[in-house]
Parts: C-alpha cells; structure tokens; sequence
C-alpha cells in the first residue's frame, strides 16, 4: 500500500482486515488509508495506542474482542473511514453513500475534499 504517513505495509493490511471485518465490503475504499491519515495526526503516545489496538483486534476471531475497549475503538473508526464516504484516491469503487441510497438534495451536492488530512 502506497502513499501512507504512519501505518507500515503489514499494520495497514491489519487495519483492512480489520475494517472490513467490522464493516463487510469496506475494504474496497481502502480505509487504511483514512485511518492512517487520521493516525498522522495524532499525538505518538494515542498513535501508539490505536495501531495497538488494532493489532489487539486482528487476533484471533473479531467476535472474542467485541466487548473490549480497543474493539471499540477501531470500530469507531472503521466505520467513520467507510460511512465518512471515503473512498482513497486512485481506487475505483463505490463509496458508502451510493451502497445505502443515502442520496439527499444536500448529500449530492457535497464535494468531498479529504486533503485537510493529507489525502490527495
């Protein structure tokens, strides 16, 4: 995987696995490249904290992590990187909005713009 601030090869296919555990079909988008954006931009020590928790997740069966504090966590934001209607740059795949029909007059004109996280 390309064009990361943080995440290694081998955290950002954690973090995919992941997401796209917790959200079916989301690995499509690449939402290890908006958590990795996201993770840039966090302090070392909270950085730390998330790539350790997902790395806590993606052992084992996702269900045995289900009631823990870091299961929480990465679900937070494997489902912010996929219904955020992300969709990483150069992939060709249908964003989360489009999935669910959520096609208000106002959701359509939006012009989704992620480079204040780096994104480009």
């Amino acid at each position: 995987m390309g064009d990361l601030q943080v995440l290694d090869a081998d955290t950002a296919r954690t973090v995919e696995r992941v997401c796209d555990a917790i959200v079916p079909g989301s690995a499509r988008v690449r939402p290890a490249v908006y958590v990795d954006a996201l993770l840039a931009r966090m302090d070392e020590g909270t950085r730390g904290a998330a790539i350790d928790a997902f790395a806590k997740v993606g052992e084992g069966r996702i269900a045995d992590h289900v009631s823990t504090p870091e299961f929480g966590w990465v679900r937070a934001l494997a489902i912010e990187a996929f219904y955020s209607d992300f969709v990483a740059p150069g992939v060709d795949a249908q964003g989360a909005w489009e999935e669910i029909d959520f096609n208000s007059p106002l959701a359509t004109r939006l012009n989704k713009d992620w480079s204040y996280l780096g994104i480009r």
